[in-house]
């Protein structure tokens, strides 16, 4: 059975949120990379770091205002059984721009606005809001 590797990134977040975990710890790849990077830059959490040489693993350090999880829905939207692709014209806005849609390009991983601004379309991977 093939398992979903960025729906089970996501859901380790959702669940470390659910339960106010500080910290997460989730194996490397470089899409997840990609999502964590989008996800410190636009606030959603406070700080990513790769783990050592041997066991390659990303620490994520989730952030929380008035003790509630500043994640308050992640919801996974190309799936491997049914890929979603928009074209940049077409992109989704989520909650009227108070969320992000992250989407694979062939300029790496970025923001639904990012992509609005190069003018690329891609794979939308996930809403965060």
């Amino acid at each position: 059975m093939y398992t979903d590797p960025i729906a089970d990134f996501l859901t380790r977040i959702r669940n470390a949120c659910m339960v106010k975990h500080k910290f997460i710890e989730v194996p490397f790849s470089n899409i997840r990379e990609g999502i964590s990077k989008v996800l410190l830059d636009n606030g959603y959490i406070f700080d990513y770091k790769l783990g050592d040489k041997k066991i390659k693993t990303i620490k994520i350090a989730l952030k929380y205002y008035k003790n509630v999880s500043v994640i308050q829905k992640i919801i996974r939207i190309s799936k491997p059984g049914l890929r979603k692709y928009s074209k940049y014209k077409e992109l989704p806005r989520v909650l009227n721009g108070l969320g992000i849609a992250i989407l694979s390009t062939s300029y790496g991983i970025l923001t639904d606005k990012q992509a609005r601004k190069r003018k690329l379309g891609g794979e939308i991977l996930c809403y965060i809001y």
